[in-house]
């Protein structure tokens, strides 16, 4: 393996940053050859995470930063992405499957997240979460 395995971005709280984060985690999977078989559920999983950052933490606020980390453990891949905002009640979140949310528009993020990653944590009251994928 390459490069240093800790890495930190600010990223502006507009939806523009989504296109910077693909072309982050493309160079951390470049660099840390972090495998096809994940590279999908990381990019997916962090995006959602961001989008979420953005949108609902720093209220789509320029003046608010996402910070955005990455590192490598022994076992897994490690992101962490924290807002500006209060946060939020992550043990009472809408199941997106339930008939009546089917049709939303919203409420999907952080389903696909843990869905998609090998394990999610909430820090800070939500402000702020850290998302696993195990090495395959």
């Amino acid at each position: 393996m390459t490069g240093s395995s800790f890495k930190t971005f600010q990223l502006a709280s507009n939806i523009n940053s989504l296109a910077k984060v693909e072309n982050i985690i493309e160079s951390i999977k470049d660099e840390h050859q972090i495998p096809d078989e994940i590279y999908g559920n990381i990019l997916v999983s962090v995006s959602e995470g961001v989008n979420n950052a953005i949108k609902h933490g720093n209220l789509l606020d320029n003046e608010k930063v996402v910070a955005f980390s990455f590192q490598v453990l022994k076992n897994c891949y490690e992101f962490t992405i924290s807002d500006k905002g209060p946060g939020f009640d992550f043990t009472n979140i809408p199941d997106p499957t339930h008939p009546d949310n089917l049709e939303k528009i919203d409420g999907r993020g952080i389903f696909i997240m843990e869905n998609l990653s090998d394990k999610l944590e909430f820090k800070n009251n939500g402000s702020r979460i850290i998302l696993t994928f195990n090495k395959v």
